[in-house]
């Protein structure tokens, strides 16, 4: 590149396309920034340091909390609020929203949900890992606290969304509705530098990504689309392939790039499916939208699910749009999801 542009000057130079730019949201990316470089150092010492494993603690979905998942929780939270732009947080860690309504923080305009570092138990494991976060603006008034409302709003209502995928190298993706582009970290400098602009999910793809090992539990059209997807059809590159991470940043950023479906269906352990509505599918579906892929619980855009509670879950189906109307197809032909 002849030119590099830094996370910092590329949202300041886009700040015309924030329908209420003010300044606050290139603040509130250098907040994320901040947090992800630390995230990203301590995990780039995992296992020289008392870092990897279980915390001993679980999460309000009765999930085991990992001792990253503690860590980073609260780097983003130290810096959301040392920020002030930020009047409430909500995480995939925490029973409950947050509130900060002291200082420069009180009459802030938005809102924070994030899942601080989604797939961490892979970490013990040298596998990729990722934070995703959505930002939205607040709808209680400025004067008051923050409420349960202003994290509970659809998918369509985010002003910007975007996760941080730390893998071979670290990067920084988001949109705020114009475009989905991706900045690089160069740890030797500490900056993120613009490396993906304008990415595009490819319309058809040849991956499925999804854990086989619960098939049995699955819905009859989840079954049914997925031995279409292991049949012998050369005239549309079938049969696909099989590519299953575990870290759902890593899935999405992988398909989102070659092209590909990622799906976590519903099933009898788990009717709803198991990924949360508002820290996980709706920033990624916005992100698949804003790229040209399609996101869907099976049935419905995932970014008009009304919310009614902060770890609600849902099933899940992203990535390539054609992929994703096939899958819904199947669904649709044996009635269930």
């Amino acid at each position: 590149m002849s030119e590099l542009i830094t996370l910092g000057e590329y949202v300041i130079k886009k700040q015309h396309d924030f329908p209420h730019a003010t300044g606050e949201l290139s603040q509130i990316f250098g907040a994320i920034r901040l947090a992800s470089k630390i995230v990203h150092r301590e995990i780039n010492k995992a296992g020289l340091v008392d870092i990897t494993g279980n915390s001993g603690q679980d999460n309000v979905q009765g999930e085991q909390q990992q001792k990253l998942d503690l860590y980073a929780n609260e780097k983003f939270k130290a810096a959301m609020e040392a920020r002030g732009q930020i009047c409430g947080m909500a995480s995939e860690e925490e029973d409950s929203f947050i509130s900060f309504n002291e200082g420069h923080s009180k009459g802030s305009k938005y809102v924070l949900l994030i899942d601080p570092l989604d797939g961490s138990s892979n970490i013990d494991v040298n596998v990729s890992v990722g934070t995703i976060f959505s930002i939205y603006r607040r709808i209680s008034p400025l004067d008051g606290p923050v409420q349960l409302e202003d994290f509970l709003q659809p998918g369509n209502k985010q002003v910007a969304a975007g996760y941080v995928i730390f893998g071979s190298s670290t990067m920084l993706v988001y949109t705020t509705g114009n475009g989905v582009h991706g900045f690089t970290f160069d740890p030797s400098i500490g900056v993120f530098y613009l490396s993906h602009e304008n990415m595009r999910t490819p319309e058809d793809g040849t991956i499925y990504s999804i854990n086989e090992g619960n098939y049995v539990k699955f819905p009859q059209g989840v079954k049914k689309y997925l031995k279409y997807c292991q049949e012998m059809d050369p005239a549309t590159h079938r049969p696909y392939t099989s590519r299953y991470i575990g870290s759902l940043v890593s899935d999405f950023h992988r398909n989102m790039i070659k092209g590909g479906i990622y799906m976590y269906p519903s099933y009898a352990n788990a009717p709803n499916g198991k990924l949360r509505l508002l820290y996980e599918c709706n920033p990624l579906a916005w992100i698949a939208e804003q790229s040209g892929g399609k996101a869907s619980d099976g049935r419905r855009r995932i970014l008009d699910i009304e919310p009614t509670e902060l770890h609600q879950r849902v099933p899940y189906y992203v990535g390539s749009k054609n992929m994703v109307e096939q899958a819904e197809a199947f669904l649709a032909e044996f009635s269930d999801h």
